[in-house]
């Protein structure tokens, strides 16, 4: 059975879907404030680490857990949702089905609560 890593076309695919997604969100201007003094090459890295593994892929996250991650910063639920979106666009973009998209943004979601520090 094909993991959802699989679905959404590898390395490869979740490479495009990262570089795709940050161009949305950096035209976002309720978000990109959140990157300003941001390394993005090094952000995209570590973003496409972490979708490969929670998206059932090679787990080469190591990255600090979500919580320290995001301390301090202040985000609130549409934050969240605003990134959801442009995530949800991104697979679009790229080709993703919409059932695959649904899990991709379910799996996204299971960590709201440690992105959003409730």
């Amino acid at each position: 059975m094909s993991t959802l890593f699989d679905k959404l076309g590898g390395q490869q695919g979740i490479d495009q879907i990262v570089d795709d997604f940050y161009k949305r969100v950096m035209a976002d201007n309720t978000l990109n404030h959140f990157f300003a003094n941001t390394d993005m090459d090094k952000q995209r890295r570590h973003q496409a680490a972490l979708f490969s593994q929670i998206f059932d892929g090679p787990n080469q996250y190591s990255g600090r857990q979500m919580e320290k991650v995001h301390t301090g910063m202040n985000l609130q639920q549409q934050h969240f949702d605003a990134i959801a979106k442009h995530l949800g666009e991104s697979l679009a973009q790229v080709g993703v089905s919409s059932e695959d998209t649904n899990a991709a943004l379910a799996r996204v979601s299971s960590l709201k609560d440690s992105i959003l520090n409730k």
